[in-house]
């Protein structure tokens, strides 16, 4: 889950929000509604400038409750590896992931030589939230403080969420994320956040928006001329990204890709991936699974596999409604 992302240069803040909620939501076997929520919060920076963190698991009907306590998992600090009772959890700013030289200056050369404002898709490193548990099989012995016993190729699907304190003592969601570039594709003038897309629950993406993501797709490979059948291809992409949550089999390999959607791992182009779904032809970017090769590891957070942290990809400028903190993705 990314946050504040320095996308924005002088805009980005340093640190989480200490008045907010940064969740990371799991539904299981394709449940409209979410069985456990993972809640971070934060405190108000020490001295040093470290954060401490609080992470908090809600289960049942509680995961859908902003009432709702949870269970206390685990405390540390931003910046440091969080364990407790086989957890482990991280957040800070993970520095530049997809940053490497002379990116910025052939984007200038193709913008005339200068660098316009708003999301740049492949220069944004955000400060990452992240929760990794190492599920194993069925019959491994696990934490008591596990929310539920969870199968090898149980289907699940996940987003994040981030909420904002009110003044009347209750919490609004201000942004939220599943699938990547969802934003900069069919949202990507919403800079102020004003779109009822960022406020919504999944569950309600279909009746919301199914129709429009369909509309447009479908003039989209109309124009170009790469169906035969462009409302029922645009009907077919809507039927795939929503609801807007990340899919993901426990167990098996992670790979957003051209094949399949199951997860998202560093070294997968998510947005080559779905401009090429939207417009139902290649749109190559260049970039392969070396570009970020140097920058990833074996260590946890950036540990490769079935669990893995976010590149920052797709991150929105920040909210306008306090502390920039709402620029949110997630990769499983």
């Amino acid at each position: 889950m990314d946050v504040n992302s320095d996308i924005t240069g002088f805009h980005a803040e340093p640190g989480f929000h200490h008045e907010a909620r940064y969740e990371i939501k799991v539904h299981f076997d394709g449940a409209d509604q979410e069985t456990v929520t993972y809640r971070f919060s934060f405190g108000v920076p020490e001295a040093s400038g470290r954060q401490p963190l609080r992470l908090h698991t809600l289960t049942g009907s509680d995961a859908r409750e902003d009432s709702a306590e949870g269970v206390l998992v685990l405390e540390g600090r931003a910046g440091e590896t969080a364990t407790a009772a086989g957890v482990r959890a991280w957040a800070a700013r993970p520095g530049s992931l997809l940053r490497r030289p002379g990116l910025a200056r052939r984007r200038q050369r193709r913008r005339g030589g200068k660098h316009r404002g708003g999301p740049d898709l492949l220069e944004s490193s955000g400060r990452t939230e992240l929760l990794r548990r190492d599920h194993g099989g069925s019959d491994r012995p696990r934490s008591p403080s596990w929310p539920r016993r969870v199968a090898a190729r149980a289907r699940t699907g996940v987003w994040c969420a981030t909420k904002l304190a009110t003044d009347a003592g209750g919490w609004r969601q201000i942004n939220r994320a599943g699938n990547p570039m969802m934003w900069p594709i069919f949202w990507p003038d919403d800079t102020d956040f004003s779109d009822p897309a960022s406020t919504r629950h999944p569950s309600e993406d279909v009746a919301a928006f199914g129709g429009t993501i369909a509309d447009r797709v479908a003039k989209v490979v109309a124009a170009t001329g790469t169906s035969a059948d462009p409302a029922g291809y645009g009907r077919t992409v809507a039927g795939q990204l929503l609801p807007d949550v990340l899919p993901y089999v426990i167990g098996t390999p992670a790979s957003f890709g051209f094949a399949t959607r199951n997860g998202r791992t560093r070294a997968d182009n998510a947005p080559e991936a779905m401009m090429s779904l939207v417009t139902n032809m290649a749109v190559p970017s260049g970039l392969t699974p070396a570009t970020t090769e140097a920058q990833r590891t074996d260590q946890f957070p950036s540990r490769t596999g079935v669990s893995t942290r976010g590149r920052g990809t797709d991150c929105r400028p920040p909210s306008p409604f306090a502390r920039p903190l709402a620029s949110t993705h997630v990769t499983y």
